[in-house]
């Protein structure tokens, strides 16, 4: 990933919270000599250094898993907005601007491994579903649903485990602008009623 030190982000509680704010990663392995891609939703370690989530059996990233080279790469995308140059003071004065796109994005790179453990599974999918339920308001529960159903389910997938080497953050939010231009694109994002907008907003001007 092309990365300018300006766009660089090391603080690991900072990747922590993108990640669970934003926990669908787009999972790059390679297998046989093409890139196998995915995309599932990890959780992090509390200790930052693993990512956990599952697949179906029959899913190719268990050939990645199982291969020399378990090498892959998670990238988790949070917001994202085009900027237009009409929001720059600078254009009065020189013109000499032009569009761009900001965002911020964290990769994740380590080796994964399977967990083929029934109790492990059963664990990890009902503390992922009790994380993110709260979110619609739902008090669903894993074992709402009939068991010989959910044995049936849980059958049918196999954990995975990321040992994360490296964790990394690209936040691409005007920071290589003019104080002057970065203000006017922060009140631009605070006028605008557009949720994506507003996502961008709290990167640009965390509280």
């Amino acid at each position: 990933m092309y990365l300018p030190k300006h766009f660089l982000v090391e603080d690991q509680n900072v990747l922590a919270q993108l990640i669970a704010k934003f926990p669908l990663a787009t999972i790059v392995g390679n297998v046989d000599d093409y890139f196998e891609i995915n995309h599932l939703p990890l959780m992090l370690s509390a200790d930052k250094t693993k990512l956990v989530g599952h697949i179906a059996r029959t899913n190719p990233l268990t050939k990645v898993a199982e291969s020399s080279k378990p090498s892959v790469t998670a990238i988790f995308n949070g917001p994202n907005a085009y900027v237009t140059p009409a929001w720059y003071p600078s254009k009065k004065e020189s013109g000499k601007v032009v569009p761009t796109w900001n965002y911020a994005v964290v990769h994740a790179q380590g080796t994964i491994k399977l967990i083929d453990d029934a109790h492990w599974l059963r664990d990890h999918v009902t503390h992922m579903t009790n994380i993110h339920e709260p979110t619609y308001q739902s008090t669903w529960r894993l074992n709402d649903a009939p068991e010989e159903y959910v044995l049936m389910m849980l059958k049918a997938i196999i954990g995975i485990e990321i040992d994360i080497q490296s964790l990394v953050g690209k936040f691409k939010l005007s920071q290589n602008r003019p104080a002057q231009d970065y203000a006017a694109v922060v009140k631009q994002l605070e006028e605008s009623p557009k949720e994506a907008l507003q996502e961008m907003l709290k990167y640009m001007k965390p509280s």
